[in-house]
């Protein structure tokens, strides 16, 4: 991964996370995090 490609995909989901609280008070964010942490979790016992 090239040093352009990094930048623009950190910009991404930075403008993404910033849209996201300016537009519905982190909601899915939040959302988005409790799933991610059960996935993490459910990975974990397959490994």
């Amino acid at each position: 991964m090239t040093n352009g490609i990094a930048l623009f995909l950190g910009l991404a989901v930075l403008t993404a996370i910033v849209a996201d609280m300016v537009l519905w008070q982190s909601e899915h964010l939040t959302f988005l995090a409790r799933r991610s942490l059960a996935l993490i979790d459910w990975i974990a016992v397959w490994r």
